[in-house]
């Protein structure tokens, strides 16, 4: 009896335990896949793609007369999420130099707004493959004296404290006294005010700040070593190779170059980024920030 009751304990305790690995497999094996699938890119909130940009870099990334982002590069990665299965994109406004620290300690999905592709950044973020690269400009008020680049020795120059116009100007205008600025539209200001004798930024929105202010430019400088790209942490390889994908879908498809008339009208377009049929001729494109 002691035998048979024995056994049945030792059964009853084997059919236990293959329940409760089941269970714990389950459980511990069973919830990551699903996780994984529902949640495919590691995003923040699933189903939502959280975004960094900046708001007054028109007409790259601006918010509009209702605080929307829009612009250039929000409906180029607006359409990359969508082809990626992401249709709630969500962009708030930061200074451009906390873009990538928040991109890379988890804070946001990616950061937009027009940022060059350098090797310095990749230390922190990855990237996607390039969309975007061209011109950096000085501008200034009709009545500095400033003609050119040579014409900035010994004065005082704005540059947004964390973007490639600042790495520039820190490099080759080195008898200017630069001044560093959370964003263009306090440098311009500082421009009109008079405390500062010039700003150096991208060539497109140079353009905007020409019309609204009454300012000209006094350099087109060539810069298409650091094309734009979108960030995102290290590790999150799924989520780059479907901006990567997605990127080379919209510019196959015709996407980036009709978005890129949109927004860019006149403005010479990139060889690069055009469907293949049509690199017939590389014109300098516009810039990156």
């Amino acid at each position: 009896m002691r035998k048979r009751h024995s056994g049945k304990v030792r059964l009853g305790m084997a059919v236990a335990s293959a329940a409760l690995v089941a269970t714990l497999v389950a459980a511990c094996g069973g919830a990551p896949s699903s996780s994984s699938e529902k949640n495919p890119y590691g995003l923040i909130e699933p189903g939502t793609m959280r975004v960094a940009s900046v708001g007054d870099l028109k007409p790259y990334t601006f918010a509009d007369g209702q605080g929307s982002f829009t612009g250039f590069d929000v409906e180029l990665f607006e359409d990359v999420a969508h082809r990626a299965g992401v249709d709630n994109v969500v962009f708030t406004g930061q200074d451009f130099s906390a873009i990538l620290p928040a991109v890379a300690n988890g804070q946001f999905d990616a950061g937009v707004a027009a940022i060059g592709i350098t090797d310095k950044r990749k230390e922190t973020v990855d990237f996607s493959n390039g969309y975007l690269a061209g011109y950096l400009t000085v501008i200034t008020s009709k009545t500095s004296g400033i003609k050119d680049a040579n014409g900035l020795a010994g004065k005082r120059l704005g540059v947004v404290q964390g973007t490639l116009q600042e790495a520039y100007a820190a490099k080759n205008f080195t008898s200017a006294n630069l001044v560093r600025f959370p964003d263009n539209n306090s440098a311009i200001s500082a421009v009109n005010s008079g405390s500062v004798d010039a700003h150096f930024l991208d060539y497109e929105s140079a353009k905007t700040y020409e019309k609204q202010h009454g300012l000209v430019s006094a350099a087109d400088i060539p810069s298409f070593d650091a094309p734009a790209g979108f960030a995102v942490a290290k590790g999150k390889t799924a989520l780059k190779e479907a901006m990567d994908k997605g990127l080379a879908a919209a510019m196959e498809d015709g996407t980036w170059k009709k978005l890129y008339q949109k927004w860019f009208p006149g403005s010479p377009m990139p060889e690069q980024y055009l469907p293949k049929a049509e690199q017939a001729a590389a014109p300098a494109p516009t810039t990156s920030k």
